[in-house]
Formats: structure tokens, sequence, C-alpha cells
């Protein structure tokens, strides 16, 4: 395989607690998929804590995982999204969002006192999370003759493959996601077979 398909994320929310000299870390782990959805979630937990201190956090987004952020959000800099990022990047996890809420206990804990505190808060969700592995698909459509039906049928059987839809008509059309590394080995076979079209389809 001339590159690898799968990626790892986490399959729900999931939440973690840790404490440093009187302050407290909640952290929030959430599966997502794009930076609007990491915004909700981050700006449902601002309501959820006005009176948190900081709401520091960091996302990886993406199969490929090159779109990421990491913010202080008022702690020193490099002592909240980093260490929350670099986590991420150590779990090798992507489409998730971790934010960590602090309440501030009145001693300071310095830059490296701060550093732990987030990575071990960080560390302590995802150690609750249920990481899955997931692949990475593109859908098609294939348009054949109903006399086609059995041979199509049996590709779809032989490689299994999703179907998301199927319409009959004068022609039938059939929508189907496969794994990225199948796609040439799937595709090559349909084209094999007389009056029968595939049409890649944006997800």
């Amino acid at each position: 395989m001339l590159f690898d398909d799968t990626y790892r994320t986490i399959a729900k929310p999931a939440e973690g607690l840790f404490r440093d000299k009187g302050s407290k870390f909640l952290a929030y782990a959430y599966p997502v998929t794009t930076e609007n959805e990491a915004k909700a979630y981050l700006d449902a937990l601002r309501k959820e804590h006005p009176k948190a201190n900081h709401h520091c956090y960091a996302y990886r987004l993406g199969p490929d995982k090159n779109t990421y952020r990491a913010s202080d959000d008022g702690e020193p800099a490099g002592t909240a999204g980093r260490p929350i990022l670099n986590t991420l990047y150590s779990h090798d996890l992507t489409n998730i969002l971790v934010v960590v809420v602090r309440y501030f206990g009145g001693t300071l804990l310095g830059v490296p006192g701060l550093i732990n505190a987030y990575k071990s808060s960080t560390v302590e969700v995802l150690s609750g999370a249920v990481v899955v592995e997931k692949t990475v698909n593109e859908r098609y459509r294939i348009v054949f003759g109903f006399e086609r039906m059995n041979d199509v049928m049996k590709i779809v059987k032989d490689m299994q493959l999703t179907v998301l839809g199927q319409t009959y008509d004068n022609e039938c059309v059939l929508r189907i996601e496969l794994r990225k590394s199948l796609v040439n080995q799937v595709l090559g076979r349909f084209e094999k077979l007389d009056e029968v079209t595939t049409e890649w389809e944006t997800a």
C-alpha cells in the first residue's frame, strides 16, 4: 500500500480532571471534523464555565492531520495549547478537540508546572476516551443498465463495498463508499464491464 488510509480518533466525548496546588484543570475531549464544530464546543464550555480563569485548547483535523490549532488563552505563551497539542501528536490522534478549563487555586505553578498540568490533564482525558481507527473513504456513483445488475452486485459483494443508496430506473445508479487504498482495484473491476460507468462523488 502506497499510503496509509487509516487514522485514529475518539468515538465519543470524554472528560478528565487534574489538580495541582489548589488549581483545578477540567479536561474535555471531543470528536470533531471541522473548525466550526470545534468552535461550537469551545463556546459551549465557555458558557458552562464562565468563572474559569482559562479555556485552553488544541485541535487536529483531517486524516492527513495537517490542520491544527493551539491556544494558551491568557496563560504564558507555550505553556497550555502546545502541551495539549503535543499530547495529541504523541497519541497519534486527529479529528479531535481537547479543551482544558482551569480554575486558579491561588498558587502560581510556574512555566514547568503549567506545562506539566496541561499535558497531564490531556493524558488524563485521553486515558478515559475510546480510541477508534477509521478509514479514509471515497464515494462513487456506479451507473449501469439493468442487465448488468448481477455483475455489478457481484463486485459489491466480493469487495465488501458499502452501499449508500440505489435507484433503479431506465438506468441503475448505485452510490458506494470504499477505502481509498482499494479505489484503483475496485474501479478497475467496474471498468472491465461493458456499459458501466463510474463517477467520483464529493462527500
